[in-house]
């Protein structure tokens, strides 16, 4: 097992971030701004990027891509990147390209394979019953699905042997989805009604800190960044980040995206809610035992405490609000909860794996 001095990513090399740090800190206009394009990992992203540094306008010709859409270095980063133009973009990107139809289709070629492998790789996760569940039973399913989990805990290895460095890296690694977080899950709320949006709302409200920018949880985890050394600008470490990690956050997008899939981001949302209290406070526990301070700590404890509430509102007022009033949805929410737990998984293996051979977890800088 690596220990406290096990070979990871060299802090220098990182990005350090030099203004102190205060409670009710907010990031700073060039931190929330858009960064620039990453570099390519294959035919596919190097053509892409290519294309994306020019002016918007019909593509044809594109290259298949080395690998796959969902774990594979080319095709996640390609997919990542089309996915990015729905949010802030990149630096120095046309914003048409947002809408380009020929762009759309590629995305829709990328996207067919990773439903096909999602799909695959969510029934694996062994949680009885498959399909037929009563709305009045989705609750109970989705405990079901969370306990059949058999992936490693990454929280309990930070907080027990993991070095500063290691928790430094795991940041890096969540930057691309907390950075943003609420965000994909934020698309469902047109495509819902009733019990179910209101829950969503209230979920949301409490993501986005009610309205102040200092308790916005995206926010919150860049003041965490700061506190490491590290940079908080959004997308910053994209080039360091594997695809393993990148398939976490392209797969709430790619449900968020597409309103037939809207029950599946509700599963996924629903096991994002009830599967945080306990990491969030191990992860707490890690950073005090490095003798971090509160403005570290923060953005974990209040996770500790909001989602303490969350993971109820998700459970029964979301995600069964939602199979009550569309019964047919009922196996989306369920698959959704399975995709998740496995994306999750095989992002956490990857990482622990890493570590426990004396690696760093991120790409080469």
């Amino acid at each position: 097992m690596a220990t406290d001095h096990a070979a990871t990513a060299d802090p220098a090399t990182l990005g350090a971030a030099a203004r102190p740090v205060r409670y009710g800190t907010v990031l700073e206009p060039r931190e929330l701004a858009p960064g620039g394009l990453p570099a390519p990992r294959g035919t596919l992203s190097e053509f892409l990027l290519r294309q994306l540094a020019r002016p918007a306008r019909p593509l044809a010709g594109w290259p298949t891509p080395d690998d796959d859409a969902l774990f594979g270095e080319d095709g996640a980063l390609a997919l990542y990147c089309l996915y990015e133009l729905h949010y802030r973009g990149f630096a120095g990107v046309d914003d048409r390209w947002e809408w380009e139809p020929t762009l759309l289709t590629l995305r829709a070629e990328l996207e067919d394979d990773l439903e096909t492998r999602l799909r695959h790789l969510a029934a694996e996760v062994a949680a009885p019953p498959r399909d037929g569940v009563d709305p009045s039973d989705v609750p109970a399913a989705l405990r079901e699905i969370i306990g059949c989990s058999t992936g490693p805990s990454l929280s309990r290895y930070l907080a027990e042997e993991g070095s500063l460095e290691q928790f430094r890296e795991f940041a890096i690694h969540r930057s691309l989805l907390q950075l943003k977080e609420a965000d994909p899950h934020s698309w469902a709320i047109p495509r819902l009604s009733g019990y179910a949006k209101a829950a969503l709302i209230e979920i949301q409200m409490d993501e986005y800190g009610n309205g102040r920018a200092p308790d916005a949880h995206q926010n919150l985890f860049g003041v965490t960044m700061l506190t490491l050394g590290l940079d908080p600008s959004y997308g910053h470490y994209l080039d360091r980040i594997p695809a393993t990690t990148l398939a976490t956050v392209n797969l709430p997008t790619y449900f968020g995206l597409h309103r037939r899939l809207r029950a599946a981001l509700i599963g996924h949302l629903a096991v994002f809610e009830m599967t945080s209290v306990e990491p969030m406070g191990t992860y707490a526990s890690a950073l005090r035992r490095h003798g971090l301070g509160a403005d570290a700590r923060h953005f974990f404890e209040v996770h500790v405490v909001a989602d303490a509430h969350h993971q109820n509102v998700a459970a029964e007022q979301l995600a069964q609000g939602l199979a009550h009033a569309e019964p047919a949805l009922t196996d989306d929410i369920l698959f959704g909860a399975r995709a998740i737990m496995a994306i999750e998984g095989r992002s956490s293996t990857a990482i622990l794996d890493a570590w426990n051979t004396g690696r760093s977890s991120l790409r080469p800088s």
